[in-house]
């Protein structure tokens, strides 16, 4: 469907990628990983056609349309959510426009048998068989379904975009991309701006998708629930691996150790060929021998060891002076937000050691709850805490609200007292600010560094009682293994809202549910809660996929496209062909792999066990050349007959 062509990318402050090639085929669902600033974004980027790579190429079939949702949209602000969605697929809006008029047309014209009448009864006709080609006749039902599947209510489909904060916009614009269902969907940290039913709707809407998926995210469930193939950006190049993410990081980790071991095999032939060469360069009789020698160790492609540095930062929250058993005592909580009331009587009660997630979908008032508790906000009821309660807090802004003029060393500066002013140098270090990178402004930190320093901050302060709302935001995943490793082993009390379901998992103690302005308490895990919710519009969204499947097989049937039998034979023809050479490519591919991993590991003195190793590389590398070459001579033609 689409190919990335010997592409390579260059910045000033280096190259991200070089000599990279990738195809991406109907049903392929790859998860993009890498760490921060390997060049993600920009592959995404590259792949929609909006950023042009310095080297290389990006081909594709003809007319595959693209969906490309980026982490920072352009969006209009002046238009209800609805008709955003309704006005989004320009052909059908054409073609209604088109039919509404003819239609018109009928009703005012009364000369029923010339020839204009009835070729305005026949463009009726076509365009009510296009129309249910696109199956336009369940747009509206399917944007519904869409809407209330990410969290809007039925209520909010009619208000402005421009009412909505910049996360619910971002779901709207997601919205637009999955109603009009594309050939390749290229997604970039979908899950930052939805709530944890959300991403559980959506992870099973995009299992259920039949096109190509690009996915970036630092979510592993959601990678490993939704993908079926692993691509990493490290070293300059992409590993990939026909597999979800977690059995990518078994699998590439087995890769590193056959490859290192190979590479010591190299080292001693290598070695072995050289110590020949000097021995035998020097005597008259042996020169030519050793001439041959040297020639075969310059042909030697050297094995490289392209290992995938996991670089981890050290986290531990200490409890200096414990509260007293009974933390946090909520009565008859009411809290408005403008005329929407919040809470009403909301009672709730934390005793020491409880860890607690709190839960529930966006707006129901968890961000609003932690706000009250860390006073805020004004409210009605009364919030107290219990002796000696010491409050350390992480707000979803906490890593905006650094100043960005100060330097990573001077903002934990300011905070730090007593002896831990000495240990701010250890401290950055272990937090992955180490040498020079301690005097950078904060201004110009990535998303995951004003994280990892705003948690830093944490580490000067004295607190027993822990409230973190959203801190995995813009960490990757083993930074969010080790926060969650570290509040695991945290002594103190815990309140925390989160919509990561693995980080969630095994971790609390406690669930808080937020429910029509009220809490109530689970006291099992997250998986076990996600079982118990309802949400409408999941199985709604199933039924409406399987009409949507159903009307466009039977539209198929009837429609009368390519009417012409030898044409038909002929797609259909060329259309096997293509699928053919697809798997034949990736056939030819792993069976060249294998001979490079031959070549490389036969030794350089037996003369024939590696000529016979190079002429099948060479081989290999030939049937490739030339089964992509078919593949490309067919597809044009293809396109060129079907236009």
């Amino acid at each position: 469907m689409l190919r990335l062509n010997e592409l390579s990318y260059h910045l000033p402050r280096g190259v991200l990628y070089k000599n990279i090639s990738l195809f991406i085929d109907r049903g392929d669902k790859i998860g993009l990983t890498g760490k921060n600033g390997v060049g993600k974004s920009t592959l995404l980027g590259i792949i929609s056609r909006q950023i042009t790579p310095t080297e290389g190429s990006v081909s594709s079939e003809k007319n595959i349309s693209v969906g490309y949702l980026t982490q920072d949209i352009e969006i209009e602000k002046d238009i209800s959510v609805r008709e955003y969605l309704e006005k989004s697929n320009e052909e059908i809006t054409q073609l209604q426009e088109r039919l509404d008029y003819v239609n018109a047309q009928l009703t005012e014209r009364t000369d029923y048998e010339s020839e204009e009448y009835s070729a305005l009864i026949e463009e009726v006709s076509n365009i009510n068989d296009r129309l249910t080609v696109m199956d336009a006749h369940s747009f509206a039902e399917k944007i519904e379904s869409v809407l209330k599947g990410l969290g809007f209510k039925q209520e909010e489909f009619d208000n402005l975009i421009g009412t909505f904060s910049g996360g619910w916009q971002m779901r709207a614009e997601l919205a637009r991309l999955l109603v009009n269902n594309p050939d390749l969907l290229l997604i970039d940290e979908p899950t930052n701006h939805l709530d944890i039913v959300s991403i559980q709707w959506l992870e099973n809407y995009l299992q259920q998708f039949k096109g190509g998926l690009v996915l970036i995210s630092h979510d592993k469930r959601f990678l490993d629930n939704v993908t079926n193939r692993t691509i990493e950006i490290a070293n300059q190049r992409l590993y990939d691996y026909k597999c979800n993410y977690s059995k990518y990081l078994v699998l590439h980790a087995e890769e590193m150790e056959r490859t290192l071991q190979a590479k010591k095999n190299q080292d001693r032939e290598i070695k072995r060929t050289e110590d020949l060469i000097n021995k035998y360069r020097a005597k008259a009789n042996k020169a030519a021998f050793a001439q041959s020698l040297i020639k075969k160790l310059d042909k030697v492609e050297r094995i490289e060891i392209d290992s995938i540095e996991r670089q981890a930062f050290n986290l531990r929250f200490e409890v200096e002076s414990p509260s007293g058993k009974r933390v946090l005592d909520i009565r008859k909580l009411t809290q408005f937000y403008g005329e929407k009331q919040i809470f009403e009587g909301l009672e709730s009660l934390m005793s020491r050691g409880d860890k607690i997630a709190l839960l529930g979908p966006n707006g129901v008032g968890k961000s609003t709850l932690v706000k009250c508790i860390t006073e805020e906000v004004t409210y009605e009821g009364e919030i107290e805490f219990g002796h000696n309660v010491k409050i350390g807090y992480f707000a979803q802004d906490s890593a905006e609200r650094l100043n960005p003029e100060k330097s990573v060393f001077e903002t934990i500066d300011d905070i730090a007292v007593g002896e831990k002013r000495k240990e701010i140098r250890t401290i950055l270090g272990a937090f992955l600010f180490g040498g020079d990178d301690i005097d950078k402004k904060v201004k110009v930190l990535s998303g995951g560094e004003r994280t990892r320093l705003a948690i830093c901050r944490l580490l000067f302060q004295d607190f027993n009682f822990l409230i973190m709302d959203e801190p995995t935001n813009h960490l990757d995943i083993q930074s969010k293994d080790i926060l969650k490793e570290a509040l695991n082993s945290y002594e103190g009390t815990l309140l925390l809202v989160s919509h990561d379901r693995d980080f969630l998992d095994g971790f609390s103690n406690k669930i808080w549910e937020i429910q029509d302005g009220k809490v109530r308490e689970h006291y099992f895990g997250v998986n076990e809660f996600l079982d118990r919710i309802k949400f409408d519009g999941m199985s709604n969204n199933a039924d409406v996929q399987k009409k949507i499947v159903e009307k466009k097989e039977k539209s198929a049937e009837k429609s009368n496209f390519q009417n012409d039998k030898e044409t038909r034979a002929r797609i259909r023809k060329l259309e096997s062909r293509v699928k053919n050479l697809e798997n034949k490519i990736g056939e030819l591919e792993e069976n060249l792999k294998e001979k490079t991993a031959l070549l490389e590991t036969t030794p350089f003195d037996d003369t024939n066990a590696y000529n016979k190793a190079l002429t099948d590389f060479n081989e290999a590398q030939t049937s490739l050349e030339e089964a992509m070459k078919n593949w490309e001579d067919s597809s044009m033609e293809l396109d060129a007959i079907q236009a």
